[in-house]
């Protein structure tokens, strides 16, 4: 399901998963671009809906898109992306930028081409169906593309199991087909078969053959033929063909196919290289890797290496269900064996067709002539080849969506040079495996890396064409670049070589081991040592002569150097001795055999010698140009020191050591040279051993010694010593050593190679009875006992044989049960238990049992252990113990029949550890227990009292086993007890994967098989101090509290948690792997992962350390917590004051609410406030509680007041419930009827505005029905919104009229627009030169900073000069808007300083500078284009939805008030029953139709005439509409009679004095009722067109009763209509917010990128993170600064009417934007403004997409400066010449003039100023303007 492909050096990496595609930098594997292809709505039944008229009755079902081939053609910069969808669908994607498709096919549009469906249907349309492809190129430059593709047409097993006969598949897409690919040619050929006919260029199988030929393909690969002359490349094919898939004997096989891609020489003589046709080149062998009877024959990868192939197989029926995995083999074929294997079937089709080497496929291929040339030969297996063993028998887990899921192994190979090995990688489930081979394909050596545990590893990989040490390979889930050898975990020679490893080798000059390339100088001889050399070429040195003497003078070392070592001559030798001692070295000898002549160290700086060695060993390095890279070790003796350090043999020391040492008998010393004593002897003076009688302490003795090879006497060399001692101990015994010392020399003595004692005993310490006493006869201890005073003597006669001891004491016996069989080991404890083991040999027995004594047991008279006989039944009875005499125990051993009733529990999980209990009747016996499981393992953990508990083992199936109990080692005490093993339990997930660094935190597992777990515990690997035990809830549910961390920083990495259930460490039932195959993989690897925060922080509200708080009032705390990113919910907190818990209310991010219900009344009058969260434990305050007696007595006083009150408002109560109920249920009626009405109301009016709104839409015509204004009045009115404060009114041009006859408003038109400067003529060369040398000082940077900071710093120069000037300013460089940006940027940073000193959330909040006004203006003019094309018209739309709704009901023609608004000020509070009136109207003169006009029967004539003015010019600018009193309005009541109509005439109703204005009711016109409207003429006063109506006296002065007989309503229940107007408005203002806050692909917002990049920037050199400042920082700079502006002014966009009305409603909807980009919470309440409680349920949302609008422009791509100027460049010369730049630098200049004094100092006191000398250009402009501009302007 996913691929890769790498482009030609590898700085690209594309890799394709199911329904994405990414393109990945080289090495780092970066993201550069991604592109989304899938889910899409398809069909196997249908055809791509890229084909033309293609339809399909099939249901189409959303389908995911897997892919299929994924090739790169550097040469036409194109990647060939093919996915399942579609019928096998392929793309054209741009090598550079893959989310681009670079050729579109088919490519549509206005040149469409002819499409058929082979040309769309390229790759196999299922997830589990094969396909290849390869890119071929031509010799003139055309590419094509050979697809090889598994058949999913009808009858295979991929098709849809329907009743349809459908089949896309079998005519469009052949099995094997080559197809154009020349993307920048005739795309009506692409894709196409490009030789005709078609069939002579596919490869097909019969629609009768295919169920029988089931092709699976494996890789496409070139490879350049082996024939040396020829060289010609071919295309090869590796599949699998189940061909007889029913024969059992003829299983699936596998098969290499090859195709001839034309010689060399036809692309060099006509430049076409034109193929062979398909079937005339095609030709197929089988494959086989080992023998017949232990074939592996199914190919799951192949990887070409130059002249040899390598090929992973499996056996046959891998995917079966049988037993267990398949094995798995790597093959190698040699090409040159394939090609001469073809070229001999060749040869036999010619020669001898009927040989059997060739099989005709006639039956089978679709097309194929009958002459042997032109069929496809199937030649005979190639091999058998002999398999080299790849991977023992093992399970493989498998990948879903996939066919041949277990068999996931894949092979790379890259040749050695050195060693010409090649190096396969071959890749297993979860590791890579690297195998060496050498020349005859002999595994040198293999190594396991793990690349990414539980994931499968895909089948392809490729080594990195930059880098060849690198290998890309891809898992499930993840891309990785992995170095094809770890060199460096190899730190000596041999561990290197001997890896075997064909890439490592050692470096000698670095003392590495290392790719060839990494080391320095590696081509140079003997620099590099590789792994085929062996171990024995490792570099080394041998000292020829590696013992020296400590007497030697002038001692050197000679070296002789083994091993690859390059010559030394030349460079900078020596021996290193460490510690910083070097000596000179030279090099001699010849190149082959070198040898160093090395000076030994100094004398003085001999290595200490150890105190009790005679020689010390010296390890020396040779040093080469200061790095040792080889070292070997000598010794230095000292002879002295050798008779030394053995005083007591120091001249057989001497003699025997390894060293040339001699020894003097005269001087009695150890020589090194023997010149250095007289006489020299080789035997050695010595004590000959013998054995001497124990001696009693205090009694003198004689010893005799006897000494050999005496050189003193004259006689013999033997002689005899007799010595007479008395000697002394306190002991029992002890052992003196006995030696000779000379008389003349004390610390020398005669040697004594084996030390000679003599033993010496005290008869009264160690004898406590008369058995211990007695039995120390058999040590040669003469002692007697005194039994009258029970002591032990020293006997000085011979001892009597007849001696007794008092009968056998029995003190203890235990234990004191065993079992009837016997074997139970007694211990007998007493006194006179025996002087021998032989005395109490078969002397102990319980009754008539024998007890049988062991000795190695036996303490003489105190202790006797000896094992139980079997006794035939129970019974009790006395140990007796008989020693010459009887002695009987006071306490009785019983045999007793131990009974197993039961085990519990009664199962557990196989990974064991279940503690289990069995219980029965006197399970309390014996010595020895053993609970054996299923006869073979034991249960540990014994412990055995009454009942028996231990720990049950694993076991590997899940069963039933048998527990058997046995006593002392003998038969089973039970048969019944069996105990069941179940499946382990799993562990899903944990949740929360954070805890704070204390620990506690509640760890919840989730899995399933919980019951089976008796204990759990939870370690966290690396950083936990102690392990934690959980607690089991439920089956699925078990909770573990955090360990605590230590060595630990917040927020580093997780680490590894592991679990222990029953004591067993968890883990997945995954099968075991081989430790020897894969030692890093045996290691246990942790599932589960916690990371771990630092604790989180909490404080009071105020930050205060002392709470006051007065017992018996209610206590409630408000604590704030640090923002952190444990989020930890509400039961994860305790709160306590004291011991009392606080009951916790409220918790958010930041707060919480606690309040304690109890009372607080204690002796202490400080209590703790402590919060917790797991073991976390923090006071964050002390309360004081104060109060006494009198806040005692006032509190009783006001609870007795408080209780009179209750019975009193008890009884009104009781007395007004009923009342108050009946009104109740008049008033829920009533609100239950309002409701239905609005919602009514809302429906009705929504449903209305809709189609009002439709109707508007479609005549709406973009680029004229939305009246815009033009840019030049668009900056005008932005800039000064109340006209300019240089002039103290506007000047009004007239403008065009609507016709002839339509009168026209006059259109404000800007003093700066004006065309040209009108200043008199006499005055214009001196101000126009003025002019142009205060421009160019403008334009200097430092002055115009300067200039701006010198007026801002005067008192006097107020926020409305500032925002002149900066508008000013603006105008004037608005033809350098790079210039202008850049002075924004510098006095921006000024701003910013100077607010991040006090606080930066304040900064652009409001516009008091005039920077600020200046990144207004700047704002204005970036984002005018996105105002125009994207906002502009549903901001349009939203204001004429609202203005159609205001007209929906009544309007108050005098205050303005409607029924329908946004705004409670101008809500209509009274309930006035007004009736649409549809009217037929004519504009007369305007040369229009009549329409039909929606009016309200209480709208006056003044309103009429505004609705049917709008109506005639809705399509017509506002400034071009003429005014309402200039048209009159005419009723044609019948034929012959029309009337005037107006708001005020002699027919108006009085009321109260006052006259009402006219209504349609007043005049009584009906339903459609006929009127026209004209212009009125201004001169013609008598109204001769129509008359008025008469006057009705009675009328006139008629008094109208209406207004008091209306109901009264409480004003506030008309609130009602806001929320009736949001809903019909809704969909509107949601347009146009999402308008405003997206951004379009076609033309991302660049200016605002750009600034949110400048403030990030700013922000993050004053190390300010506070994601909020930033967020704040945004908003006001764009939002609130521009957006809010607009929607407050449409005015400055559009040409229209902004009444007041509208523009209240504009205030709310701008209010919401507002508080959609604001962070603080909305504090709403009952008393809060309607129009803030208006929005509030949608503003979240809007804010959600606020932040959404800021991360997209976040995450879009930086801008450099180069392309924002060249983009302001663009908006300068867009609007070039538009404004008038003179006027504006003569209005900047009056500034300069009034502070000309000020700029003056400023411009003196600033250095880069002062040196440029701008004041005096400052002066040059005072001096020309000074004299002429105020008379010129007053001329003027």
């Amino acid at each position: 399901t996913n691929n890769f492909a790498l482009d030609g050096p590898g700085s690209r990496v594309y890799l394709a998963a199911v329904n994405r595609l990414f393109q990945l930098s080289g090495g780092e594997l970066a993201l550069e671009a991604e592109a989304a292809v899938g889910p899409v709505l398809d069909s196997p039944l249908c055809h791509a809906p890229q084909l033309p008229q293609a339809s399909c009755e099939h249901p189409k079902v959303l389908t995911n898109n897997y892919n299929k081939i994924l090739q790169p053609d550097p040469e036409q910069g194109v990647l060939v992306v093919c996915g399942s969808i579609y019928q096998g669908l392929c793309q054209l994607r741009s090598m550079a930028n893959i989310s681009a498709v670079a050729v579109r096919f088919p490519p549509g549009g206005s040149d469409p081409v002819t499409v058929f469906p082979s040309m769309l249907n390229v790759a196999a349309n299922h997830p589990n169906a094969s396909t290849v492809g390869l890119v071929l190129r031509r010799g003139g430059g055309g590419a094509r593309l050979l697809v090889a593709a598994t058949y999913t047409g009808f009858g295979s097993p991929f098709f849809p199991r329907n009743t349809s006969l459908e089949d896309h598949r079998f005519e469009n897409t052949p099995e094997i087909a080559i197809r154009a690919l020349n993307a920048r040619g005739d795309l009506a050929k692409l894709f196409t078969f490009d030789i005709n006919p078609s069939d002579d260029n596919i490869f097909k199988i019969k629609q009768a053959a295919k169920a029988r030929h089931k092709l699976s393909f494996v890789r496409a690969f070139l490879q350049r033929g082996a024939a040396p002359p020829a060289r010609r490349p071919y295309a090869y094919l590796a599949l699998n063909s189940e061909a007889n898939a029913g024969d059992k004997e003829s299983p699936s096989h596998s098969l290499l196919a090859r195709i001839c891609l034309g010689e060399p020489a036809e692309a060099t003589l006509n430049g076409s290289g034109e193929t062979k046709k398909l079937t005339e080149s095609y030709i197929q062998l089988g494959l086989r890797c080992g023998g017949a009877a232990d074939a592996f024959t199914r190919l799951v990868s192949v990887f070409p290496a130059r002249e040899l192939l390598f090929g992973v197989f499996e056996r046959a029926g891998a995917g079966g269900g049988g037993g267990g995995r398949p094995q798995s083999a790597l093959c190698v074929f040699r090409f040159a064996e394939i090609e001469e294997t073809i070229r001999a079937a060749r040869n036999s089709c010619f020669v001898s067709p009927a040989a059997g080497m060739v099989t005709v496929l006639d039956s089978v291929v679709q097309g194929t002539g009958p002459a042997c040339e032109k069929r496809n030969i199937q030649v005979g297996p190639a091999g058998p080849a002999r398999p080299v063993p790849l991977l023992p028998p093992r399970r493989c887990p498998g990948r879903e969506r996939v066919p041949r899921a277990e068999s996931l192994r894949a092979a790379g190979c890259a040749p050695v040079s050195r060693s010409g090995a090649p190096f396969p990688e071959l890749r297993t489930p979860r590791s890579r495996s690297s195998i060496n081979l050498d020349s005859t394909m002999k595994v040198i050596s293999r190594r396991s890396i793990s690349v990414a545990y539980g994931e499968p590893v895909h089948p392809i990989m490729q080594f990195d064409p930059s880098d060849s040490t690198y290998l890309y390979l891809m898992t499930s889930h993840q891309m990785t670049r992995v170095k094809v050898a770890a060199c460096n975990q190899y730190s000596t020679c041999r561990e290197c070589l001997a890896a075997a490893d064909a890439y490592c080798g050692w470096c000698t000059m670095e003392t590495r081991c290392s790719l060839q390339r990494e080391c320095t100088n590696f081509t140079g001889a003997n620099f590099w040592a590789s792994a085929s050399e062996g171990v024995q070429q490792c570099p080394s040195m041998t000292i020829l002569e590696p013992e020296i003497n400590i007497d030697k003078e002038n001692p050197a070392l000679i070296i002789q150097i083994n091993g690859t070592i390059p010559n030394l001559n030349g460079t900078n030798i020596s021996c290193d001795y460490g510690n910083n001692i070097h000596t000179v070295a030279r090099v001699a000898g010849d190149y082959v055999n070198q040898f160093i002549y090395c000076s030994l160290l100094p004398r003085e700086k001999y290595p200490t010698f150890p105190d009790d060695q005679d020689h010390v060993v010296v390890e020396t390095a040779l040093r080469v140009n200061g790095k040792n890279i080889i070292r070997a070790s000598f010794t230095i003796y000292d002879c002295k020191r050798t008779g030394n350090i053995y005083p007591k043999r120091a001249c057989t020391s001497c003699l025997s050591t390894r060293w040339k040492c001699h020894w003097c008998p005269s001087t009695y010393v150890c020589v090194s040279n023997h010149s250095q004593c007289d006489d020299k002897k080789i035997d050695c003076p010595r004590i000959v051993p013998a054995s001497l009688d124990p001696m009693p302490t205090g009694v003198s003795r004689d010893i005799t010694i006897s000494l050999a090879n005496a050189t003193f006497s004259k006689v013999s060399d033997f002689c005899l010593f007799v010595f007479c001692v008395q000697l002394h101990t306190s002991e029992k015994s002890h052992l003196f050593p006995v030696n000779l010392q000379l008389k003349d020399r004390p610390d020398r003595f005669i040697d004594s190679p084996e030390t000679m004692t003599v033993e010496v005993y005290n008869c009264a310490t160690g004898s406590a009875d008369c058995s211990q006493c007695l039995g120390r006869e058999d040590l040669g201890h003469r002692c007697l006992w005194s039994e009258g005073s029970s002591s032990c003597r020293l006997h000085s006669e011979p001892p009597q044989l007849s001696d007794l001891c008092p009968p056998p004491e029995i003190r203890k016996i235990e234990p004191l049960r065993g079992p009837l069989e016997g074997g139970t080991l007694l211990t007998i404890r007493g006194r006179n238990l025996g002087r021998r083991f032989s005395d109490v040999l078969g002397a102990v027995r319980i009754g008539s049992v024998q007890c049988t004594p062991l000795p190695h047991r036996y303490i003489v008279s105190e202790a006797i252990v000896c094992q139980t006989g079997e006794a035939q039944e129970a019974f009790s009875d006395v140990v007796t113990v008989n020693v010459s005499r009887e002695g009987r125990s006071k306490e009785r051993y019983s045999y007793v029949l131990p009974v197993v009733q039961s085990i519990a529990p009664l199962n557990g999980p196989k990974a064991g550890g279940t503690r289990v209990t069995i219980r029965g009747s006197r399970l309390d016996v014996g010595s020895e227990l053993r609970v054996l499981v299923n006869t073979s393992k034991q249960c540990t953990d014994l412990r055995w009292d009454c009942t028996i508990t231990c720990t049950m083992p694993s076991a590997e199936l899940t069963t039933a086993v048998r527990v058997c109990v046995q006593f002392e080692n003998r038969s089973c005490a039970s048969y019944n007890i069996t105990f069941k093993y179940e499946k382990n339990p799993v562990i899903s997930d944990i949740n929360p994967k954070k805890s704070q660094i204390s620990g506690g935190r509640i760890i919840t597992l989730e899995g399933r098989g919980f019951e089976l777990v008796q204990n759990v515990s939870m370690v966290v690997r690396g950083i936990g101090r102690e392990q934690t035990n959980c607690k089991v809830h439920t089956d699925i549910l078990i909770t573990c509290p955090s360990p605590a961390a230590s060595n630990i920083t917040a927020g580093s990495k997780p680490a590894p948690v592991d679990f222990y259930l029953n004591g067993r460490l968890y883990a997945d039932d995954r099968p075991a792997l081989d430790e020897e195959m894969y030692p890093e993989e045996a290691l246990h690897i942790s599932k589960f992962s916690l990371e771990y925060y630092a604790d989180p922080q909490f404080f009071t509200a105020k930050k205060e350390k002392w709470i006051k708080h007065h017992p018996g009032e209610p206590l409630t705390l408000v604590i704030h917590k640090e923002p952190d990113s444990l989020g930890l919910e509400s039961n994860e907190y305790q709160v306590k004051i004291g011991l009392i818990s606080c009951e916790i209310q409220i918790v958010s991010d930041k707060v919480i609410h606690c309040s304690v219900n109890e009372s607080l009344s204690t002796s202490e009058r400080q209590l703790p406030v402590t919060i917790q969260v797991g073991k976390f434990n923090y006071t964050i305050a002390m309360l004081h509680l104060g109060g006494g007696e009198t806040a005692i007595i006032v509190s009783i006083v006001i609870c007795s007041i408080l209780l009179v009150l209750s019975v009193v408002a008890l009884f009104v109560f009781c007395t007004k419930s009923r009342r108050a109920e009946r009104y109740w249920q008049k008033t829920l009626l009533q609100m239950e009827e309002m409701e239905s009405q609005i919602r009514e109301e809302i429906r009705k009016g929504f449903a209305e505005l809709q189609t009002d709104m439709t109707d508007l839409t479609k005549e709406l015509n973009r680029s004229q029905g939305i009246p815009f204004l033009e840019y030049k009045h668009f900056v005008t009115r932005t800039f000064f919104p109340k006209c300019s404060s240089l002039y103290e009114e506007c000047y009004v041009l007239p403008s065009q009229q609507l016709s002839s006859q339509v009168g026209s408003q006059a259109q404000e038109t800007h003093p700066l627009l004006v065309g040209e400067w009108k200043i008199p003529e006499n005055c214009r060369p001196n101000m126009e030169e003025g002019i142009s040398l205060f421009s160019t000082l403008l334009n200097n940077k430092h002055f115009l900073i300067v200039f701006v900071h010198a007026l801002e710093q005067q008192k006097d120069f107020a926020v409305r000069d500032r925002c002149n000037l900066a508008s000013l300013l603006t105008i004037a460089l608005h033809g350098k808007l790079e210039y202008y940006t850049s002075i924004m940027k510098d006095l921006l940073v000024d701003l910013i300083d100077a607010s991040a000193s006090k606080n930066p959330k304040l900064m652009l909040r409001r516009t008091e500078s005039v920077v600020e006004k200046m990144l207004t203006n700047w704002m204005s003019i970036c984002m005018y284009s996105y105002l125009r094309e994207t906002v502009g018209e549903p901001f349009f739309l939203l204001i004429c939805a609202i203005k159609q709704q205001i007209n929906k009901g009544s309007i108050d023609a005098i205050t303005g008030k409607a029924r329908y608004t946004l705004n409670e000020e101008w809500l209509l509070r009274e309930n006035i029953e007004a009736k649409p009136r549809n009217l037929n109207v004519s504009f007369q003169g305007c040369g229009m139709d009549s329409l039909s006009v929606r009016a309200m029967d209480t709208d006056t004539l003044s309103q009429v005439k505004e609705k049917i003015l709008e109506a005639f010019c809705k399509n017509v600018p506002y400034s071009q509409w003429p005014r309402v009193e200039d048209v009159d309005l005419e009723w044609f009541a019948t034929s012959t009679d029309s009337y005037i109509l107006r708001d005020l005439d002699d027919t108006s109703v009085v009321e109260d004095g006052r006259k009402k204005l006219n209504t349609l009711a007043h005049y009584k016109i009906p339903e459609g009722a006929s009127l026209a409207m004209s212009l009125s003429d201004k001169k013609d006063t008598t109204l001769s067109r129509g008359k008025v109506l008469p006057t009705d006296e009675s009328v006139e002065h008629k008094k109208s009763h209406r207004q008091s007989h209306r109901k009264k309503v409480l004003p506030e229940i008309y609130l009602t209509r806001l929320l009736s107007t949001k809903g019909t408005l809704q969909k509107f203002l949601d347009d146009l917010f999402k308008a405003i806050l997206s951004i379009r692909d076609d033309k991302p917002p660049v200016a605002v990128k750009y600034f949110f990049d400048f403030l990030e920037e700013q922000a993050e050199k004053r190390g300010i993170t506070d994601p909020d400042t930033m967020h704040i920082w945004k908003t006001n700079s764009l939002p609130l600064r521009f957006w809010v502006n607009i929607l407050k002014n449409p005015q400055f966009v559009f040409d229209i009417d902004k009444t007041d009305h509208i523009d209240a409603c504009l205030s709310v909807i701008a209010q919401a934007f507002i508080d959609a980009c604001s962070l603080s919470d909305l504090q709403l309440g009952k008393d809060s403004p309607t129009n803030k409680l208006l929005y509030a349920k949608e503003i979240p949302e809007y804010r959600k997409i606020v932040q959404r609008y800021y991360k997209q422009i976040h995450d879009m791509p930086p801008l450099s400066e180069q392309e924002m100027n060249a983009h302001l460049a663009e908006e300068s010369r867009k609007y070039r010449n538009e404004f008038n730049t003179n006027v504006a630098m003569a209005e900047i200049y009056k500034y300069a003039k009034r502070y000309r004094s000020q700029i003056v100092a400023a411009l003196d006191a600033n250095p880069t100023t002062k040196r440029t000398q701008l004041q005096h250009k400052f002066d040059q402009v005072i001096a020309l303007m000074e004299d002429n501009i105020y008379e010129c302007c007053s001329e003027a």
